[in-house]
């Protein structure tokens, strides 16, 4: 594993671990910078002894940021936050620490810098999180010469937030609510292909400097993945269109909550949609760059939805 080090901030997060998983499986000896390490030792036997290693390395701490990087050819920063909470901010954890990744990476002459945004980040953006993603691209970009932004649209796999909330809400919920009408578009893409590409990027330096868009084979409105949920659940629930003004209130008050399943920035979120660039001359690159055929939700989906049919049970997770 001689000069194949790497260093994975968030490699303990829902994209993170399938990232870590394949750099082992690549031969790279790999450190995965987390807030707590005693919570990251499930990712040791992803790899041979010692070549998986959680260390302490808080994306808001720069001397840690800078230890974490010390002698590793690639870094990847995988952080993210779905809503904030605590000292948790979405501008200190997109923007801010992604700044500090890139130039702690730059000042140890790291060889490669990915860095992980999200398709609809936008300055211009009514999201406070989208707006934090833009700020965070921005700041990369700006530090790092030659780094790899990579926008995934919605993520699935068994640890996902999205298949995995609605599930359990149609379970206790008489409806479901269509936010806007359910009219807007998303792109789901299994977290496996998003950690091929990732890890795949880590080897071409063709990719350096570049942007890539990370879309499944298929565009969704909102009202269609719900229906699909139900279906793949075995549930009949009413999906009741409502307006973002009615249930912002409501996502306040939820806020509160150490886990909200809805704030209202995620409200915001949906005013726009979710899919890749459409623009066939865009530069911006596709997951085909990487020769990768993307795996359509109704190949990985089915298998963890089904511990919310009646009966179901639970669910090991497990990534692949």
């Amino acid at each position: 594993m001689a000069g194949k080090q790497a260093t994975v901030f968030g490699g303990s997060g829902f994209l993170g671990r399938y990232v870590v998983k394949r750099l082992a499986e690549a031969g790279w000896r790999i450190f995965v910078g987390v807030r707590q390490p005693e919570n990251a030792g499930f990712l040791r036997p992803m790899g041979d002894v010692g070549q998986v290693v959680p260390i302490k390395a808080n994306i808001t701490d720069t001397e840690a940021i800078a230890a974490a990087v010390e002698g590793s050819d690639l870094v990847i920063n995988a952080v993210g936050i779905l809503f904030e909470k605590g000292d948790q901010r979405f501008a200190a954890i997109h923007a801010q620490g992604a700044e500090r990744v890139a130039q702690a990476a730059k000042a140890a002459n790291v060889g490669r810098l990915i860095h992980v945004s999200a398709i609809g980040a936008d300055a211009g953006s009514p999201s406070v999180y989208a707006r934090s993603k833009a700020a965070g691209e921005a700041a990369v970009a700006a530090a790092f010469e030659g780094a790899t932004i990579f926008r995934p649209s919605l993520l699935i796999g068994p640890e996902d937030d999205f298949f995995n909330r609605f599930a359990a809400l149609a379970r206790i919920a008489p409806a479901l609510p269509l936010i806007g009408g359910g009219h807007t578009k998303f792109q789901p893409i299994y977290v496996g292909d998003v950690a091929d590409a990732i890890v795949a990027a880590a080897d071409d330096p063709d990719t350096a400097g570049r942007v890539f868009e990370l879309g499944g084979p298929t565009v969704y409105s909102f009202r269609e993945l719900m229906a699909y949920i139900l279906s793949e659940t075995g549930r009949r629930r009413l999906l009741v269109p409502v307006a973002p003004w009615m249930i912002k209130p409501k996502a306040w008050f939820l806020e509160f909550l150490p886990k909200p399943p809805l704030t209202r920035d995620q409200i915001a979120l949906l005013e726009r949609d979710n899919v890749v660039d459409p623009n066939p001359g865009s530069t911006i690159g596709r997951i085909g760059d990487f020769g990768i055929t993307p795996t359509p939700i109704e190949a990985v989906a089915p298998e963890y939805l089904s511990r919310y049919r009646k009966g179901g049970g639970s669910q090991p997770s497990r990534f692949g």
